[in-house]
């Protein structure tokens, strides 16, 4: 390095200028090294490629889990892995080359190191019991939630945008109960507890005693994307996962 990156002592080491320098670009080499032979070795034992897919959390399975399934039929040589986390979270471990791509609702569109393939648009639900009284009703207004115990999604990537609507139209939401989970969130709607304004893709397929009615004033919708990185997006098996999910929830 042309010159000492630490000085030792009795009390220990300590970095010179010159290694507080070079330390940042040193700790990368080592993580992208013991990646790149983590990689390797999974490789040849298991002959398989390994794809890191980050998953938002409010993102359902309803739509992507039979996707997932034809893509890994077509392509029996791919592992997939699926971490599920906060969209600023799976973002970063994209920026670090731990994710390959990242499926998220983001509320506007990312700018450059960013790509995005739009996979599919869902609608806002307002969700609730089978015993519910909501069942007698054709459709649902934010102004009905009002009269009822409210079920907050903390983890809603609308919930900002949700309490300007009810601002704007004097509602007041009541909120009973609080979870950053989706599956509490739903266990509560299916005890009777309350009602939820959740994702309708979020909701399971078959999920016995829920029901569901379109939300209306205001209609509220979310799209979901595909986001991926220029490096990301050189690996053709990449590409093939992107292209089959498109492809494959245009037919669903």
């Amino acid at each position: 390095m042309g010159g000492a990156l630490f000085t030792r002592t009795h009390s220990g080491c300590q970095l010179t200028p010159l290694g507080r320098m070079v330390e940042a670009n040193l700790r990368k080499i080592y993580k992208d090294l013991q990646a790149t032979k983590a990689e390797a070795i999974r490789f040849t034992r298991l002959n398989t490629i390994p794809l890191r897919i980050g998953l938002m959390t409010t993102i359902g399975a309803q739509r992507l889990s039979p996707c997932l399934a034809g893509y890994q039929q077509d392509f029996p040589n791919i592992e997939l892995e699926l971490i599920i986390d906060s969209e600023v979270v799976l973002l970063k471990q994209l920026d670090s080359e731990l994710l390959d791509l990242v499926i998220s609702a983001p509320t506007q569109l990312l700018a450059s190191p960013y790509q995005s393939t739009l996979l599919y648009e869902e609608r806002y639900v307002v969700a609730f019991s089978t015993t519910h009284r909501f069942n007698q009703l054709q459709k649902v207004g934010l102004k009905d939630i009002q009269s009822v115990p409210y079920l907050d999604r903390l983890n809603c990537e609308l919930r900002e945008d949700l309490k300007c609507i009810c601002q704007n139209q004097e509602i007041n939401l009541y909120a009973a109960y609080r979870s950053n989970s989706e599956e509490w969130i739903l266990r509560m709607v299916q005890a009777g507890i309350g009602v939820a304004l959740m994702p309708e893709y979020t909701l399971p397929k078959d999920g016995s005693d829920i029901s569901y009615r379109y939300l209306y004033d205001p209609e509220i919708s979310r799209q979901v994307y595909a986001i991926y990185t220029h490096q990301s997006s050189e690996k053709p098996e990449l590409l093939a996962l992107i292209n089959n999910l498109s492809q494959l929830i245009d037919r669903l």
